[in-house]
């Protein structure tokens, strides 16, 4: 394993660090073991320690070793103090918001140093077919993660596994060969491709011929040789990645690595060579197959179909061993949906019965469905919402609002873009990922609430004050951070925000990061709300000023890692 992340202290952290160093010798336990908590409430202070395990032994009493620590410990610019059985600890106030102003000044603000690496496979559509909002989840995710954990310091690899070899496309060559329109795929190829392989699902019980057709046609892809059917297969490639791109480009996701399953295609038979080398192949009715009774699973991982041909398993067992010996990864996650929990299961569990230790390195990041009122999408019966036509309705909507709302503002049509794309990307990521997501419009674009237009509004509104000040935000040397110590709310959402990132980073769960921005969103609307930064006397209206540009700073950065534009104006 590669050297773990390191973290300079930042924000909370510089203060968990005393606490933890102060309690390790009362204690007689290693700083490092000990788990600070946050308060049941906002009012108790900003960190808890609940004494219950640490008082076996010592009496039994949780709620006297709390009293008990909070009479010894002296720990500098923190306070403690006993609540039953917790130790609660506050964070003196004047040198917090000193800390957090110099910190969020900060461009690697919550960031880290490490020397691990992480492969994030994700997005994955299927060539020849367009874009629909069923992929719109793995993309934003996975890009997502990608950001945090690259912001965390790791080299970060992204790869798109498209989906460009099996039976399917078999199928489709068949289609293309009986109704294929020259004219009709130049003028719109990704819909007339869809429209041949929904029309041959139309067909196929009522001409046995299609099946043979199909298969054949998938005997010459896999043949290597260099044929019509492969010329064909290779055109609607490149037809179906120039479609992709346009929707990448638009929501920000970018890709280190493009390859199909076909890159893999010349490792297949050293797959299975090496695979009959350990010792895990078995046939069964002609087929070959893994058994993986021994791995607690029923099903057995298919390798090779009694035809000859191989299949979606095959193709990632060798992809993963392709991965381990190009970058010998420290974690490779694979943002695929819940759907598809069985296979990596099957698959983690094939690579540990062929002695792969590199295997539980392999993790499935997985995800709901997105919920549309049609229902569950499918191709097969062409029942499709377009991806790119979901974004266009999004930016749509949001170019409506924001004429009915700033009717005057210039570059209107810039900020309807970054608002339509930024309020369905932080609706999807706010969601925690097992879940699935039902989406409303209403909610989706609102200006108020836990939605990234607000967001993306109160980031907006910070670069207006700081504009009609009229003057460079003063240096950190020329302020008074204590004059903020009766914003503790403010000051506490800003110094959590590198914990947020790294339970992120942690969980792989954007969710955390998405619900801590709207916790910080609410903590600035209420402080320049309730505390007037220009016009105040100059020493406040200076550190005010100072306190709002570190809100649109930290606003930035934790929107960027998700993928959310922002803009300054709307």
């Amino acid at each position: 394993m590669s050297t773990p992340a390191s973290f300079a202290p930042q924000g909370l952290d510089h203060y968990a660090g005393r606490i933890r160093a102060a309690l390790a010798p009362a204690l007689g336990v290693d700083a490092s073991d000990l788990q600070l908590e946050r308060p049941r409430h906002d009012g108790m202070g900003d960190f808890a320690l609940p004494c219950f395990r640490y008082a076996e032994g010592r009496g039994g009493n949780p709620a006297a070793l709390a009293a008990r620590l909070a009479a010894e410990l002296s720990i500098e610019q923190v306070a403690a103090a006993a609540a039953g059985p917790f130790l609660n600890f506050s964070v003196d106030r004047a040198a917090l918001a000193a800390t957090i102003l110099a910190d969020c000044g900060r461009p690697d603000f919550g960031g880290g140093a490490s020397e691990e690496t992480t492969l994030v496979e994700f997005s994955s559509p299927n060539i020849a077919k367009p874009m629909h909002v069923g992929h719109l989840r793995t993309t934003v995710i996975g890009a997502a993660l990608a950001r945090i954990h690259a912001h965390l310091g790791e080299r970060v690899v992204r790869l798109n596994h498209l989906g460009d070899w099996g039976s399917q496309f078999g199928k489709l060559v068949a289609a293309w060969r009986r109704w294929g329109a020259e004219a009709a795929l130049e003028a719109d190829p990704i819909a007339h491709l869809l429209e041949l392989y929904v029309r041959y699902h139309q067909e196929e019980g009522a001409d046995p011929g299609l099946d043979a057709e199909s298969k054949s046609a998938f005997q010459e892809l896999e043949s290597g040789q260099d044929n019509d059917t492969r010329r064909v297969w290779k055109r609607f490639t490149e037809l179906s990645l120039q479609e992709f791109d346009k929707v990448y480009r638009r929501l920000g996701s970018e890709f280190d690595f493009i390859r199909g399953e076909s890159w893999y295609e010349d490792k297949l038979a050293p797959l299975l060579a090496w695979l009959e080398q350990r010792g895990v192949l078995e046939e069964s009715e002609g087929a070959t197959i893994i058994d993986l009774e021994g791995e607690g699973i029923s099903t057995p991982c298919l390798v090779k179909t009694a035809h000859g041909t191989t299949l979606y398993a095959t193709r990632d067992l060798a992809a993963a061993k392709s991965r381990w010996e190009e970058f010998a990864f420290d974690r490779c996650l694979y943002v695929v949906g819940q759907e598809q929990i069985l296979h990596f299961r099957q698959l983690f569990a094939a690579l540990r019965r062929a002695g792969c230790g590199w295997a539980d390195r392999c993790q499935h990041i997985p995800f709901g469905l997105v919920r549309m009122a049609e229902g569950k999408l499918s191709t097969r019966e062409g029942r499709v919402l377009a991806l790119k036509d979901l974004l266009d309705r999004a930016v749509e909507l949001a170019a409506e609002v924001i004429q009915e709302k700033n009717p005057d503002m210039a570059g209107q049509a810039a900020a309807a873009e970054m608002v339509g794309l930024g309020a369905v990307i932080f609706h999807d990521l706010k969601h925690q990922r097992s879940k699935d997501v039902v989406f409303d419009w209403k909610e989706v674009l609102s200006f108020e609430g836990d939605t990234g237009p607000y967001l993306q509004y109160t980031h907006a509104r910070c670069c207006a004050i700081v504009r009609k000040a009229g003057r460079p935000v003063p240096p950190l040397s020329e302020v008074d951070p204590g004059l903020l110590a009766d914003s503790p709310e403010l000051l506490v959402a800003l110094g959590r925000f590198p914990q947020a990132v790294r339970e992120a980073a942690e969980k792989n769960e954007p969710m955390v990061l998405a619900q801590h921005l709207l916790k910080i969103g609410a903590a600035a609307n209420a402080f320049y709300r309730d505390r007037r930064v220009l016009g105040s006397e100059p020493p406040l209206e200076a550190v005010r000023l100072c306190a709002v540009d570190r809100l649109r700073r930290v606003l930035a950065l934790g929107l960027g890692l998700l993928g959310v534009p922002t803009p300054e104006e709307m």
